[in-house]
C-alpha cells in the first residue's frame, strides 16, 4: 500500500462513528420474544378478568344485597374513601404536564434563481480569486463526495461576483427565509400573527441588533406580551433546543399558542481563506428554513398532525476537544469561518451514545431493555469479552430524521444504528435536494415523509440532531393521524423524481 493509499485509509478512519453498535444476532427468535414480552402485561390481566368476571357470575340476588348492606353500615369510610379519590384525582388533573401539539409546520423553499451547480460552485470560487489551486480541488472533491445535488441554494448575495456580503444583504437573506415560512404557516393553519403568545427563533451565525425575533415581532405586528426567545450560536441542533424552550413555557401559560423558526445565515459567514478545515461549510451549507405551531389547548388536538412526546438533550461542552470540535475563528490570514475538527465524529459518536443510553428507557418496548440489562450483567459478571446488546431502535420508532449535517454521518448513524435504507432515505435525499440547511433539516425530512405518503397514525418519529458545541439532541413525535402533506410542501414540484440514486 502506498503512501496515498495510506492517507486515504486514515482520512476514512477519521470520517467514521465509532463502532459502539455491535448487536448480538437473534433475528430468527426476536420479533417473536418482542411481542410475547410487550404483551405480558397483558397476558397476565386475561386469565385475572376472566376470574373476576367467573366470580361475579355465581352472585346470587342475596349475595348482592348483602354487599350493598356492607357498604351502608360503612357509609363514614366509603364518603371518606370517595373524597380522598376525588380530591386526588383533581390534584392530578391540575399537576399533569399538558399535552403539547404541533398543528402544522412550513419549510421556506428558495426561489429557483438562487439554485447553484456544482460547475457553476465552482466556476464562481475561481473567479472570485480567493482560492488557491490546492483549496479549490479540495473543495471540488468536498461536492463531489458529499451527496449534494444540482438544485441547493446559495443566496442571493454570493451570486455576484465579486460576492457582496454585508450586514443588509444578511438581514435581507433572514427576511425572505423567515417570512417565508411564516406566511406559509400562517395560511395553512388559519390562525391569527396576534393570536401567538410565545415566540422561539433560532439562528447561529447572525444575530443583528433588533434581534430576529423582533424583526418578526415588527413584521406581523405581535402583540406587546409575547414572550420572544432569541437564540445564537448553538449549532444545528438548535432547533431541538427551541422546541424544548417552547415546550417548558407551553407549560407555564395555558390556551397559548408558540412558534418556533429555526434558520441559518449563510451571506455573511461565507469563507475566503485556504484553510481546509474551514472550506467544507462553504461546500455543504445552504439556504433554508422552517416554522413550526405549537399549541397546548386541548381543542387544537383534533387537528394537530402530532403529539410531542420526549425531547432529551446532551452537551458534551465539559470536553476541550468536543467544546472545539466546530470552532468560529480566524485564519492566519484574518479571514473569519468555522473550522471543523478532524476529532467531530468520534466526539459525535460519544455524544450519541450518551443521548440514545437516555432515550432508549423512554422509547423502548420492554423487551429491548430486558436484553440490554441481561446482557450488561452478564458481560460484568461472566466474560468480559461479550458483545454489548444495543437495543433496535426500529422497534420503537417507524421513522427517523438524522440531521442532514453530511452524508458520513448518515452513513455512519445508519450504519451504527442498524437502520435499513428506507430509514435514512429522508435525510440522504435532503441533503441531495437542499444541502445541509443546519437546525431546519429535520423539518425538510419530515415533510418528504409526509409527501410520500408514509405517515400513518400512531406512528413514532424521532429527529436527532448535532450541533456546536458539543450537542446531540432528540425529540420524539407521535402523528395524531394520517397526515398528508400541507400545501406548499417544499417537496410538492418534485417529489415524483424522489428517492434519487446516489452515486457516491
Amino acid at each position: 500500500m502506498n503512501g496515498e493509499e495510506n492517507n486515504r485509509v486514515q482520512i476514512r478512519q477519521r470520517t467514521r462513528l465509532p463502532d459502539f453498535l455491535q448487536s448480538v444476532n437473534l433475528k430468527y427468535v426476536k420479533l417473536g420474544y418482542h411481542y410475547l414480552i410487550s404483551h405480558l402485561l397483558t397476558l397476565c390481566l386475561i386469565p385475572l378478568m376472566s376470574v373476576i368476571v367467573v366470580e361475579a357470575s355465581r352472585l346470587s340476588l342475596d349475595d348482592v344485597h348483602q354487599l350493598w348492606l356492607q357498604l351502608q353500615y360503612n357509609l363514614v369510610s366509603f364518603i371518606v374513601f370517595s373524597v380522598v379519590l376525588v380530591f386526588g384525582s383533581t390534584v392530578y388533573i391540575m399537576t399533569r404536564p399538558r399535552s403539547v401539539y404541533l398543528l402544522d409546520y412550513s419549510c421556506y423553499l428558495p426561489p429557483s434563481h438562487l439554485k447553484v451547480k456544482y460547475q457553476q460552485f465552482m466556476e464562481h470560487s475561481k473567479l472570485t480569486g480567493d482560492f488557491d489551486e490546492s483549496s479549490l480541488e479540495f473543495q471540488r472533491k468536498i461536492l463531489e463526495r458529499s451527496g449534494i445535488g444540482e438544485e441547493t441554494c446559495v443566496p442571493e448575495a454570493m451570486h455576484y461576483l465579486p460576492p457582496r456580503p454585508s450586514m443588509a444583504a444578511a438581514r435581507e437573506e433572514a427576511e425572505q427565509v423567515m417570512f417565508g415560512a411564516l406566511d406559509k404557516l400562517f395560511a395553512n393553519t388559519n390562525v391569527k400573527p396576534r393570536d401567538i403568545g410565545i415566540l422561539v427563533v433560532n439562528c447561529s451565525l447572525f444575530n443583528p441588533t433588533p434581534s430576529l425575533s423582533a424583526m418578526i415581532i415588527n413584521k406581523y405586528k405581535l402583540r406587546g406580551n409575547i414572550r420572544s426567545f432569541n437564540l445564537g450560536g448553538m449549532g444545528c441542533s438548535a432547533g431541538v433546543i427551541a422546541i424544548d424552550l417552547a415546550k417548558d413555557m407551553l407549560q407555564v401559560h395555558r390556551n397559548s399558542y408558540a412558534v418556533v423558526v429555526s434558520t441559518e445565515n449563510i451571506t455573511q459567514n461565507w469563507y475566503f481563506g485556504n484553510k481546509k478545515s474551514m472550506l467544507i461549510p462553504n461546500c455543504l451549507f445552504r439556504v433554508g428554513g422552517a416554522a413550526v405551531l405549537l399549541s397546548n389547548r386541548s381543542v387544537d388536538r383534533r387537528r394537530s398532525k402530532y403529539k410531542l412526546v420526549h425531547v432529551v438533550r446532551t452537551h458534551c461542552g465539559a470536553n476541550d476537544k468536543a467544546f472545539k470540535c466546530v470552532y468560529q475563528e480566524q485564519d492566519d490570514n484574518g479571514k473569519t469561518g468555522v473550522s471543523l475538527s478532524k476529532d467531530l465524529m468520534a466526539i459525535a459518536g460519544g455524544a450519541l451514545k450518551t443521548n440514545i443510553t437516555t432515550l432508549g428507557p423512554l422509547v423502548l418496548p420492554i423487551s429491548e431493555q430486558i436484553l440490554f440489562f441481561v446482557t450488561l450483567v452478564a458481560k460484568k459478571l461472566f466474560n468480559a469479552k461479550i458483545k454489548p446488546y444495543i437495543p433496535d431502535f426500529k422497534l420503537a420508532f417507524d421513522h427517523f430524521c438524522i440531521h442532514a449535517g453530511g452524508r458520513a454521518v448518515i452513513d455512519e448513524l445508519e450504519k451504527n444504528l442498524q437502520l435499513l435504507p428506507v430509514h435514512a432515505e429522508a435525510s440522504r435525499m435532503t441533503l441531495h435536494r437542499f444541502g445541509n440547511t443546519s437546525s431546519s433539516s429535520i423539518w425538510y425530512e419530515l415533510a418528504y415523509t409526509e409527501a410520500k405518503g408514509r405517515m400513518r397514525k400512531g406512528n413514532r418519529v424521532w429527529q436527532i440532531a448535532f450541533g456546536s458545541g458539543f450537542k446531540c439532541n432528540s425529540v420524539v413525535w407521535v402523528a395524531l393521524r394520517n397526515v398528508k402533506p400541507s400545501p406548499n410542501n417544499p417537496w410538492e414540484d418534485c417529489i415524483h423524481r424522489y428517492p434519487v440514486q446516489l452515486n457516491l
